[in-house]
Order: structure tokens, then C-alpha cells, then sequence
């Protein structure tokens, strides 16, 4: 009754009814990932999650963008408080962790702090993880592949000269000799990560979710009265710039 063109067709519907609909990939689906809370102290000097809060719901938001879970990990300097299971914030294991990630997973990298930060770098546990050091992290591992650095914490600013390459952008929380905002023992997140939970959903890649957040921090610094302001930094390389609409947030429900 059928000919075999239409045997042919009435195979692939129901081979389509099997499965449902085809999904497009993610363009992260390749990218390497981690996510770091660096400390757990607030501004006081007492305990707060607001760090581990920002680490757990950035990578919800990272895995909802595409990125594979596979090709992600989370870093607590307590580890052990956590179900999620992150490992422990230190350099050396962050280093070991992404050369692992970035040799399996090589169409991209994300690295995302979140810790308090002094001029010479970003806190990491009880050491000072210093711009030099994170660069050679990068040079070894995500090498020439789009590399997107994020970081949130005071003077942050300090990792933008010396990051700065053609495949890379950085988006920092602050200037080089400002602080953040957000740290307190009660915060649910530092300001800048909370900007970033807000606004990725709403934009379309990379580059406008940096200039979403720093809107959002601006804003959120006048009405809390924060002064000076922290005003973030983003820098993107020349050669990722017209790379990054390739690399689309997805819009509508997941």
C-alpha cells in the first residue's frame, strides 16, 4: 500500500514520536567551568553563606544557559556544608580541576569568583589568588579558546590589565581601588552576584549581561546610599567581541 518513499516517512514520524522533539545544542555544551566561593566570612568577620549562596545559584543559572554539568565544578572553602558536594577552594585544586575540564570540554571556558578581594587579588581560603598567578592558570589551560572571567569581589579591578588578551573578556565587581557591596553576615548575596542572577535571564549573551549588571549594581548602590560607587569593569578582547552573539543565552521557559 505504502511505496517506499512513504515506508520511508512513516518511519521517521515515528521515530520522531519516540523521541520527542529534537533539541538545538548549546553552544556552551563544550565549555569547561568553575564556579569558586573563596571565603566565608562577612564583612564583620563572622560567618555568611552570602558566598556559597552566590556559587550554588550561578551554577543553577550556568546549567540553565546550556553548560553541561559534566563539564562543571563548584569550589567551598567548607566543602563539607553543602549537599551539592563542591570541592575545596584552593588554587592548586582549581588549577588541577580546569586543566582536567579544559582538556575534555575545548570549545570555551567560564571561571567565575566569588570571595572577598584586596589590591594584590582575590581571596581564595587563606591565600591571595594574585592576577599573575590566575594568568598563567588561564595560559595553561584554556590557552586560545574564548575564556570568559568573572569576578566578584573589592578591587577586582586589578585582574583586568593583566588578564587582558584577544580571546578573553573580563567582568569585574569592582574598579582596581574600589570596593563591593554585599558581604554582610546576613546577605543572601553579595550585590554584583545578585545583579548577575537577575539579569541573565534577560539578555542575550555575554557582553549585555555586563552591561545589564552594571547597571543593576549602580542602581542598587544608590538606593542602598554605598559610596563611592563600586563601578564594574568589563574588557573584551577583539577577537571574542565578535564572537560572542554566536554564543546566545536561550530566552523563554527551559
Amino acid at each position: 500500500m505504502f511505496g517506499r518513499a512513504g515506508m520511508v516517512g512513516a518511519l521517521i514520524l515515528l521515530t520522531l514520536a519516540w523521541v520527542g522533539p529534537v533539541r538545538a545544542s548549546s553552544p556552551f555544551e563544550d565549555w569547561a567551568a568553575v564556579v569558586v566561593a573563596g571565603d566565608f566570612h562577612g564583612a564583620r568577620g563572622g560567618p555568611t553563606e552570602a558566598f556559597d549562596n552566590a556559587r550554588r545559584d550561578v551554577s543553577k543559572e550556568l546549567r540553565r544557559l546550556g553548560f553541561s554539568p559534566d563539564n562543571l565544578r563548584q569550589f567551598s572553602v567548607r566543602p563539607d556544608r553543602y549537599k551539592d558536594r563542591p570541592l575545596k577552594a584552593e588554587p592548586r585544586t582549581i588549577y588541577e580541576t580546569l586543566n582536567d575540564l579544559s582538556g575534555k570540554a575545548q570549545s570555551g571556558c567560564l571561571i567565575y569568583f566569588t570571595s572577598h578581594g584586596m589590591p594584590q587579588g582575590v581571596v581564595v581560603d587563606d591565600q591571595i589568588l594574585t592576577p599573575g598567578v590566575l594568568g598563567r592558570i588561564l595560559d595553561s589551560t584554556c590557552q586560545n579558546r574564548p575564556t570568559v572571567v568573572i569576578l566578584s569581589a573589592c578591587f577586582s579591578g586589578v585582574f583586568v590589565h593583566p588578564l587582558a588578551k584577544p580571546n578573553r573578556m573580563i567582568l569585574t565587581a569592582a574598579r582596581p581601588d574600589r570596593t563591593s557591596f554585599g558581604c554582610g553576615e546576613d546577605s543572601v548575596y553579595p550585590f554584583f552576584d545578585d545583579c548577575v542572577l537577575k539579569s541573565s535571564p534577560a539578555v542575550k549573551d555575554f557582553a549585555a549581561l555586563a552591561g545589564s549588571v552594571r547597571t543593576c549594581v549602580a542602581l542598587r548602590e544608590v538606593a542602598e546610599g554605598m559610596e563611592p560607587p563600586s563601578e564594574p569593569q568589563v574588557w573584551i578582547g577583539g577577537e571574542l567581541k565578535p564572537m560572542l552573539p554566536l554564543f546566545a543565552f536561550p530566552t523563554g521557559p527551559p
